[in-house]
């Protein structure tokens, strides 16, 4: 069974998650703490996280927390930030300046750099000049490990074979995958060559934005209108898929929330659940002391399967 992490693209995001520095940051800095005690392995940022004039307030955050911790603690803990490809940034050197940056705001604790996405549908002059800068980063020992984000299973294939060419290990490919978005697993071929290859396979929005851990028949409630929008197509069109998972968790003594994480689990993927309150990384964190068996996953893959509404498919996701 793999790991369980965390993301934490909602510390700084007022337009998806309603942030309020004075209100969350006490919180985010006790969720970061809870989490590292729990065994959470791994979190995973962004230097595009953080919304309008906070952008980049999720590495500074995290960087913040993490100096003001045990180093001993610290250590614990697995460093991932992904770098976006805006079209400005161009050439070997593109992200130069946006990895010092980053490094910068996370205090130098850094263990991953990661391609946000690939631009081979719109800009394809600009994909593998922007990889080979992060496999420069690597080799000169800046950083010690490379991952990718939002690439489906031709690209992963590709852009592991290019990097392999230059004796540099691909670590992880992170993409969207829960119950309401079973595609990576369930219907194409990315989980497989994740295995084929030895990469690790990270699970982002595992809890479908917090949709899966609603039990059936509650209306959830949501600060935020896109967030809203969402819940009122996804949870009448996934009740019934709900209702099992319920059924799961009370056998289990354990939450919905874990039901779902361990889904992704059973499939072989890492999930990275968004973390914003210490309950919701200690509920994350039981999840390590269970599993699902074969009967629960496959009654879970079926439901997940006739299930007709999606979560909205990333939009820089690759084929």
């Amino acid at each position: 069974m793999t790991g369980i992490g965390f993301g934490t693209w909602a510390w700084g995001n007022q337009l998806l998650w309603g942030y309020q520095p004075e209100r969350d940051d006490p919180d985010l800095e006790a969720t970061l703490i809870a989490a590292v005690q729990g065994g959470l392995s791994l979190v995973d940022t962004a230097d595009s996280y953080g919304t309008g004039r906070l952008n980049g307030r999720s590495e500074l955050l995290l960087g913040q927390f993490l100096r003001a911790m045990d180093p001993a603690q610290s250590r614990q803990l697995k460093v991932a930030t992904k770098l976006a490809p805006f079209p400005w940034r161009l050439g070997r050197s593109g992200f130069k300046r946006a990895f010092d940056a980053s490094k910068k705001r996370l205090g130098g604790h850094l263990d991953r750099i990661q391609l946000h996405w690939s631009t081979a549908r719109y800009a394809p002059w600009q994909e593998l000049p922007l990889l080979d800068g992060l496999g420069d980063l690597v080799e000169q020992g800046l950083v010690p490990e490379l991952g990718l984000s939002n690439v489906g299973p031709k690209r992963l294939r590709f852009l592991h074979g290019h990097l392999l060419t230059r004796g540099i290990r691909l670590q992880s490919v992170q993409v969207q995958l829960s119950l309401l978005a079973p595609e990576p697993v369930l219907s194409c071929e990315l989980a497989q060559v994740c295995q084929e290859l030895g990469v690790e396979l990270l699970a982002y929005s595992p809890l479908a934005l917090g949709i899966l851990a609603i039990p059936p028949g509650v209306q959830g409630n949501t600060s935020t209108l896109l967030r809203s929008r969402l819940f009122q197509r996804l949870l009448p069109a996934s009740e019934d898929l709900r209702s099992l998972m319920g059924e799961i968790a009370a056998q289990r003594s354990a939450s919905m929330a874990q039901v779902a994480l361990n889904w992704c689990r059973a499939h072989g993927a890492c999930p990275i659940p968004g973390l914003r309150r210490p309950a919701q990384a200690l509920d994350a964190a039981a999840a390590l002391h269970w599993s699902l068996n074969a009967t629960e996953r496959q009654s879970l893959d079926q439901l997940s399967q006739r299930t007709a509404a999606r979560m909205p498919a990333n939009p820089f996701q690759s084929a």
